[in-house]
């Protein structure tokens, strides 16, 4: 309001003198109508784009807030959940204005082996490598140019094999002068399979879905069971639930922030009572070695596959900060496989064709 006065202002003290670019510039140069409303048009450009960034600015920060809540809500949800232990709290800083991180871990506890609940705040300017890659998905992206990108993730490795690992995350990338975009998704990753745990994590995603776009559960369940497919073994490394990446609108072109919100507050709802119901389940010590065997296609999937980590790693990321998602053990023995009509090849059979949940 104080700049758009100081505007008209400016332009009645132009039209008493008569000679709006003189005043402005000091020329002889008599003002007339024409340069009178390019000059104000001008101010008005410059106007605006303010405006713009700070919008842009403001946005940046309410997002930040959103995730670094988000990670606090989640870190003592689960922690009260698992009842032994507790998060470690590691905070670092990539300094010189390029961001900081906190990483939160729980390990050895009785319903989680390892939690990890990751935020990041990063800064920096696009390699070569990461502009091709997202050019390659219809981005408009050069090296060099600046980006900024706010993430919360977690990865819940549970301590039993009855209880899946849970994954999850939501992220915002701006690129300076090439627009922003949304990114997340929720999956389930299984030791053995209770298709009715399946068909709930589904429909609590769809639901969330339906609420926002009735078109979006189909997309991102395809698109789920696609990314986190492992083609060396031919299986997808879950039972999967939603994922979506540059994510600019919903399907009527409305903003996906308040979708993106409600997937990051359905992540504990989603997982925890499904973790509650099996964690006293009993097992043998036949399908912990299982258990160890399916970690390590997870992790697998992750070295050779997963975009996120490629793109940390690319950046000159913190190390211990993008594999803090590695399950804590993990096994590989030769050519396992399971026997036929076991509850293990049961679970094979359905990561080798994904199902229809809901």
């Amino acid at each position: 309001q104080d700049m758009a006065a100081g505007v008209v202002r400016l332009a009645m003290v132009c039209l008493l003198l008569g000679s709006g670019n003189a005043f402005m510039a000091g020329s002889p140069k008599l003002n007339t109508r024409s340069n009178l409303v390019s000059d104000l048009s001008a101010i008005g450009t410059r106007t605006n784009k303010h405006r713009a960034c700070a919008i842009k600015c403001q946005a940046a920060d309410d997002w930040e807030d959103f995730i670094l809540q988000t990670q606090e809500n989640i870190c003592r949800t689960a922690a009260k959940a698992d009842g032994k232990s507790s998060f470690v709290t590691d905070r670092w800083d990539r300094g010189e204005g390029q961001g900081f991180g906190i990483t939160r871990v729980l390990e050895d506890g009785n319903l989680w082996e390892k939690a990890a609940c990751s935020v990041s705040v990063v800064k920096g300017k696009l390699s070569k490598e990461r502009a091709m890659a997202m050019s390659s998905r219809g981005r408009e992206a050069e090296a060099g140019q600046p980006y900024s990108a706010i993430a919360c993730s977690l990865v819940f490795h549970s301590a039993s094999p009855m209880v899946p690992t849970f994954r999850a995350d939501v992220r915002h990338f701006q690129v300076v002068g090439g627009g922003g975009w949304y990114g997340g998704g929720a999956d389930l990753t299984p030791y053995y399979l209770f298709s009715e745990d399946a068909k709930q994590f589904h429909s609590f995603y769809k639901n969330i879905c339906d609420k926002h776009d009735p078109q979006a559960y189909e997309k991102f369940k395809k698109w789920c069971d696609d990314y986190f497919y492992i083609p060396a073994r031919k299986e997808h490394r879950g039972v999967g639930g939603i994922f979506f990446d540059d994510l600019a609108h919903l399907s009527d072109h409305s903003d996906p922030l308040p979708f993106v919100k409600d997937v990051a507050d359905g992540f504990m709802p989603s997982y925890l009572p499904i973790a509650e119901k099996r964690r006293s389940t009993p097992y043998t010590e036949k399908e912990r070695n299982w258990q160890l065997l399916r970690r390590g296609r997870y992790l697998e999937f992750n070295l050779l596959y997963d975009r996120g980590v490629k793109f940390g790693l690319d950046g000159q990321g913190r190390t211990e900060s993008i594999m803090v998602s590695a399950p804590p053990l993990i096994a590989w023995r030769y050519n396992v496989q399971p026997e036929e009509g076991s509850e293990e090849q049961k679970l094979v059979d359905v990561l080798r064709k994904p199902m229809t949940w809901v």
